[in-house]
This record gives C-alpha cells, structure tokens and sequence, in this order.
C-alpha cells in the first residue's frame, strides 16, 4: 500500500467560506464542528464566514484546527484503507496533527488551541509586529542581516524555514522593515509583507510560551498512531517531549523543509496529502523533492475525485 504522510495547514491559510460544502453534505465534519463550537464557546460555522473573525488569531487558531481535523475524519470515512505513516503540521497545524495521531483527544486539544490563541491574540496586541516571505533566498546572509539590526527590545529573526524557495522573517515592526530593505537591496532578494496578526515563531511570544508552559502541565499525551514530527526541534513528538516541545513552538523557528525530508526518509512517504484550506505546503513540497507525489483535500469536490 502507497506510504501517506499528512501536511496539516497553519494559521495564513485560512480562507472565507471555507468548509460550507463539507458542513452541508458530511455529517462527521458537520459533528465535529458542532462539537468544537461548543468547547470554545463561539460558532465556528459563523468564523468560517466572516473575513473579520478569520484575521484574529483567537478565532482562527480554533477554526483552523477543527476544520482541518474534521477533514481528516472525512477523508478516513471516504478512504478506510489510507495507510498514514506520519504527519507533519505547520505550526498551529501541529494541534490537528496530534489530535488525528490520538496523542490528544479532540475536547483536550481544542481546549489548549483555544487557551494557546487567547495568550498570542494578547501577545500580538501588545507589540506591534509583522512578517515578510524572502523568496529564494540566501539563508546564511538572511541570517547575519537579521543578527546584525536585532536587538532585545527590537528583535528580528527568521521565524519559519519552509522549503528551499522560502523562508520567513519575523519580530517587531520597525526591525523587519529594516531587514527587508537590506535583503531587498544589498541582498538582491525578493520580499513579500505578508498581511498576519503578528510575528509568530519569535521572541516576541515568550509571554504566550510561559502561559502555555502551565497549562501544559496538566495534558496528557498518548503514544501516537503514526509519526508526527516536530516543527521545533525537527524529531517526532512522543508523549514525553510533547509539553515542553509545545510550549517552546510559539516562540520559535519552524523548520517544514527539513521535518519533511526527513519524513519522506525515515518513514519512506511516497505521497503527500495536504489537509487545510489551500494548497500552500504542497507546494513547499515540490520544492524539497518532486519524486513525491501530492495532493489536496480542502474542499468536498477535491475530496470526492481524491485517489492514490
């Protein structure tokens, strides 16, 4: 049986509309978004309709990861037989990933999605911040630039490594601008702002990190039903490390590219099923290895001509 590793999307990919046609014609995804309503106390079907709510971190995190396992529940009924081996989330998708591995229970994970959203929302209110996407860059002189303007009240540092083609640099506002103009123009390196709530994966959520770190004390974890592994420190999460991996990830740098080349290696993935609204980690994945087969099943159409 073909070997499926699963991508579960992070906080950007979130889109107006998104899971409509699922929620009116799967009943499981309709349950369990039901369900996540419930435990976080807001509608999630209203979310998934208003541009407004899908900008704020404490409404999307919760969005995003109920979509996304719903998904998954919907793609196990279609296709009993998958045969999964590992998952990788980006970032937030990490949550959905271990929820769908069993190393959380669903009511468990929503709850610390919840918790992990409302202490970033009040993060990202408290610095201003941003974000920008170098695209085929020079990793090395990304880094010595961002090293040279940071500093403790203003940091600047690359936040997310996604493929060969992108990284994504991050911190307070007024350092990124001025990271971005120096990799524009010594560098020579196209950069794109990109329009987020706040400088995720920096410095900038130590606070969020430490309130997690404490509500993390009292989750447990199961052993995982197949591979997950970690954005932060690039090796899967056991129910040992899971806590204190969880609690560093807000703060720092997610390594994608390097998570699923070490997937497709150890675990011997022949296809990628990417899970989330958009297409985004697919098309990381082509770019860190094209003998990989891929796919996606953000909307009920892909989902029902969806074949391995």
């Amino acid at each position: 049986m073909t070997k499926v590793g699963l991508l579960f999307s992070g906080q950007g990919a979130q889109v107006p509309g998104m899971g409509k046609d699922f929620y009116e014609k799967i009943p499981v995804f309709a349950e369990t978004i039901d369900q996540a309503s419930e435990i976080c106390g807001f509608d999630l079907t209203g979310c998934f309709g208003s541009s407004e709510m899908l900008k704020q971190t404490k409404y999307v995190q919760p969005a995003l990861c109920a979509f996304s396992y719903g998904v998954f529940k919907a793609l196990k009924n279609a296709a009993p037989d998958l045969n999964v081996v590992g998952g990788i989330g980006l970032s937030l998708g990490e949550y959905p990933a271990l929820i769908a591995s069993s190393m959380l229970d669903f009511e468990t994970g929503m709850k610390l999605v919840s918790k992990r959203a409302e202490f970033m929302q009040e993060d990202c209110d408290r610095h201003q911040s941003s974000m920008a996407a170098i695209l085929k860059p020079d990793v090395e002189l990304v880094e010595k630039i961002c090293a040279e303007i940071s500093t403790d009240e203003k940091p600047v540092s690359i936040a997310n490594y996604n493929s060969p083609k992108q990284v994504v640099i991050g911190g307070d506002d007024e350092a990124v601008k001025k990271a971005s103009e120096k990799l524009s123009e010594e560098g020579k390196m196209r950069v794109v702002e990109l329009n987020v709530n706040g400088a995720f994966h920096t410095p900038l959520f130590r606070t969020s990190s430490q309130r997690l770190g404490e509500v993390l004390k009292a989750v447990s974890f199961k052993d995982p039903e197949f591979v997950i592994e970690s954005n932060t420190d690039k090796i899967p999460f056991t129910k040992e490390n899971a806590a204190e991996i969880l609690q560093r990830q807000v703060m720092s740098p997610t390594h994608f590219a390097a998570c699923v080349e070490k997937m497709i290696k150890d675990c011997e993935i022949e296809t990628f099923i990417e899970i989330g609204p958009g297409e985004t980690l697919s098309k990381f994945v082509r770019q860190i290895d094209r003998n990989v087969g891929r796919a996606s099943v953000e909307t009920l159409e892909k989902m029902q001509k969806f074949s391995l």
